[in-house]
């Protein structure tokens, strides 16, 4: 009967939000003392980007830690036509990575805290499966 309850309960998990403007998460992360996750993506051409998506960031365990601890921000740079984002929202990744991925990587995930301060980056795609990346991100929380 417990198993059932669980599997059902992990049946209506709610998936991690993620966002498209750091101000806005960092605001949202100062209201309720959160660290911020910021993933820099190639959504559409980045085989990298694409497998750490699939294989972490969409995972039940770390979609369940992310929406109890972090907020999630990406910052996406797809490649082709039917994929372009607003001009504004081009404005705002270029701005974030002018701030946390001067180099241009791809795939380039950052843990900062609500201030905005790096506490841990990932330079291309983390070589461990969800849970010890969720593992890890708890041993880096506050």
């Amino acid at each position: 009967m417990k198993l059932l309850l669980v599997a059902l309960l992990g049946f209506f998990t709610i998936p991690a939000v993620w966002m498209e403007n750091f101000t806005e998460a960092q605001k949202q992360a100062k209201d309720k003392h959160k660290q911020i996750l910021i993933n820099f993506s190639g959504s559409d051409w980045c085989g990298p980007c694409i497998r750490l998506r699939k294989e972490i960031l969409q995972s039940e365990s770390f979609e369940q830690y992310a929406a109890k601890n972090l907020v999630l921000v990406r910052a996406d740079f797809p490649r082709q036509k039917k994929n372009q984002l607003t001009k504004e929202q081009v404005k705002l990744n270029e701005a974030l990575a002018e701030i946390y991925n001067k180099d241009g990587k791809f795939p380039y995930t950052l843990l900062v805290d609500e201030d905005g301060k790096v506490l841990k980056t990932w330079d291309g795609f983390p070589n461990e499966s969800a849970e010890a990346f969720v593992s890890e991100l708890g041993q880096l929380k506050k």
